[in-house]
């Protein structure tokens, strides 16, 4: 029987790893039903994402990189819509894959859908409920160009259904008649894969970080309206250097770029109150890898990332979280995430609170059972094959 031929689309380093479970599922188990090809938008430059990162983590690399860049949302979208369209038209696939909430997600699911080839969204239904939030309307319309949605929680399968979709549907499946499926988490598969992967690859980190496993705090800032905004962006961080200094805990801080430079530019004294203390550890950013394993021995973690909200549950670590939603809602509704946005209080009672509580926290399997990747490929050869 002829294989399934589907695209798989990235654009940014961390759907690269994303995508990389299903990958590892293609080459094991479905090596004889299914055919990759994998296109890179290019959407990130990253001067991470070199052949050692690939390396490291066991990724195969792209057959396509469309060199789009980074700029504006409409010039970046409509860019990459153009570049990718070229390259659908020209593989001629059974189906493409898109994930989460990037202008690459969005402008590949409306490149493919406007030429009647099938999208299939991994990580559908989230919401935040925050339109203002670019990715907010880019995971709106993209499960709205999809014939194949897999949720992977019981909320985002409920939001779906909230907005229309029926699970209830019968194939044929198309982008009139979806399909909409709860099969857990892809990145649930990658944790349990990559914390085995780190634990043997990078087994002296945490030693040459001067670390000691559950003795230090993690933390990831990154978001423009955190970085962009000096009022937040010095709320937060000065937040954070008093509660070290009561508590006499370390924090280890893998900032993005940016995050340094508005800190230099906005608030100079600031970023060298922090660099100057001993209990802050501003540091490059660091491999996936290495944030595993940060992640994994933190006694805490703060951030305003999505992904990291998520891993924290992986690693059954409490998080405070510099926002005022999540599109992760269910692990608020646990308690083991808190929204603190940029309010010094909140981030204060939420430490207090985390610090002083870690035996009554719970960790529900939320996300799965780690093989979510090899539901959605059967899913697809049913779908697609019938």
């Amino acid at each position: 029987m002829k294989k399934l031929k589907v695209l798989n689309i990235v654009g940014a380093r961390p759907q690269i790893i994303k995508a990389s479970a299903i990958s590892r599922a293609i080459a094991g188990e479905f090596r004889d039903d299914i055919e990759e090809i994998v296109i890179h938008t290019g959407q990130h430059y990253d001067r991470e994402m070199s052949e050692v990162f690939f390396d490291e983590l066991e990724i195969r690399m792209p057959d396509h990189n469309l060199q789009v860049g980074s700029g504006r949302h409409g010039r970046q979208t409509g860019l990459i819509m153009e570049r990718i369209e070229d390259v659908i038209i020209s593989e001629k696939p059974d189906c493409i894959i898109i994930y989460g909430d990037t202008n690459s997600t969005l402008a590949a699911a409306l490149a493919a859908s406007k030429q009647h080839f099938p999208v299939v969204h991994i990580e559908a239904g989230m919401r935040s409920f925050n339109k203002s939030m670019p990715e907010e309307l880019n995971r709106i319309m993209a499960d709205h160009a999809s014939t194949l949605l897999f949720a992977p929680t019981n909320t985002a399968f409920k939001n779906l259904m909230a907005e229309g979709f029926r699970p209830e549907n019968i194939a044929p499946f198309n982008i009139n008649n979806p399909r909409i499926c709860l099969t857990g988490d892809i990145m649930y598969d990658n944790s349990l894969f990559y914390a085995d992967l780190a634990r043997r690859k990078k087994s002296d980190f945490l030693h040459k970080m001067g670390l000691e496993e559950e003795r230090y705090v993690l933390v990831t800032i990154h978001r423009d309206m955190n970085t962009d905004d000096p009022v937040r962006l010095s709320a937060i961080f000065k937040t954070l250097k008093e509660i070290g200094a009561k508590n006499n805990m370390v924090m280890i801080m893998p900032l993005h770029p940016r995050t340094i430079k508005a800190l230099r530019d906005r608030t100079p004294d600031l970023y060298t109150e922090i660099t100057g203390t001993d209990l802050i550890k501003v540091i490059r950013p660091v491999s996936f890898l290495e944030m595993i394993l940060l992640e994994k021995n933190a006694r805490l973690i703060v951030t305003d990332s999505g992904g990291v909200q998520k891993e924290s549950h992986f690693f059954s670590k409490p998080c405070i979280v510099l926002r005022k939603e999540t599109e992760w809602v269910e692990l608020v509704k646990n308690g083991t995430v808190r929204l603190a946005d940029a309010d010094p209080d909140k981030i204060t009672e939420a430490w207090d609170y985390f610090m002083n509580n870690k035996e009554l926290l719970q960790y529900p399997g939320f996300y799965g059972d780690g093989k979510a990747a090899k539901a959605i490929l059967k899913e697809l050869i049913e779908v697609f094959r019938s």
